[in-house]
């Protein structure tokens, strides 16, 4: 009788080992992190895409681009190359949601301030005011790191058009030509110039929602790097 339990208590002790490591394996399986979304114009919301892109459901990049930062340097994809950034539109004399964007952008940039795979770029949408000198004031005043934050403006076209056709951020105004109802929407854009997430840049949980996201996209890199 006692060989009988003896041999079935090693019985249960191996059906116990085996079920932890079935639960591990299946919880490990379940927490396994999703890839983020690539965002298209066809799946955002009508308003916030330029009309003549918003059937592209594939293959959505930014476009090449071509600014004026707060030092007065030209700002290009190439000063993205190979970086992860996070984009917004603004303008410095903004006394509403910009003061409140501004903050939570100076919140990312002491996030990423060591990271150099990561920036950020925040474009004026009134480039008649934004000046150079106007933005290197603003960027004085909000201590913008200029190694890490490019402000930027340029032809307001160009700005415009990076709005509605590239980060599909900002809706049109109706009223002006080339012209955009401010928004407080940041946007996560991948090394390939994808759009990866969209998030509202006035809410701490949509800051906070960035920075997880933030740290995906880094791991996914890191595991296509690894491979």
């Amino acid at each position: 009788m006692l060989d009988f339990f003896k041999k079935y208590t090693f019985f249960a002790i191996i059906l116990a080992i085996l079920s932890v490591i079935i639960v591990t394996i299946f919880y490990s399986i379940l927490n396994v992190e999703k890839p983020l979304p690539i965002y298209q114009p066809s799946n955002m919301k009508p308003t916030m895409v330029d009309s003549t892109i918003q059937h592209i459901s594939k293959y959505h990049k930014i476009a090449n681009f071509s600014l004026t930062n707060q030092n007065g340097k030209p700002i290009t994809q190439g000063d993205y190359e190979d970086k992860i950034y996070v984009a917004d539109f603004f303008f410095t004399t903004c006394r509403t949601i910009c003061p409140i964007m501004t903050d939570n952008m100076l919140e990312i940039q002491k996030f990423i301030i060591n990271d150099p795979e990561v920036m950020l770029l925040s474009h004026s949408v009134t480039p008649e005011i934004d000046s150079v000198e106007q933005l290197k004031r603003y960027a004085k005043l909000k201590g913008v790191n200029d190694s890490k934050w490019n402000l930027v403006t340029g032809d307001k076209k160009q700005i415009y058009d990076l709005a509605r056709k590239s980060y599909l951020v900002v809706e049109s105004d109706p009223l002006e030509q080339y012209g955009m109802i401010h928004t407080e929407n940041f946007a996560l854009i991948d090394k390939d110039k994808r759009i990866r997430g969209i998030y509202n840049g006035v809410s701490k949980n949509g800051i906070d929602s960035l920075l997880i996201d933030l740290k995906i996209l880094k791991k996914e890199y890191a595991s296509k790097n690894n491979n």
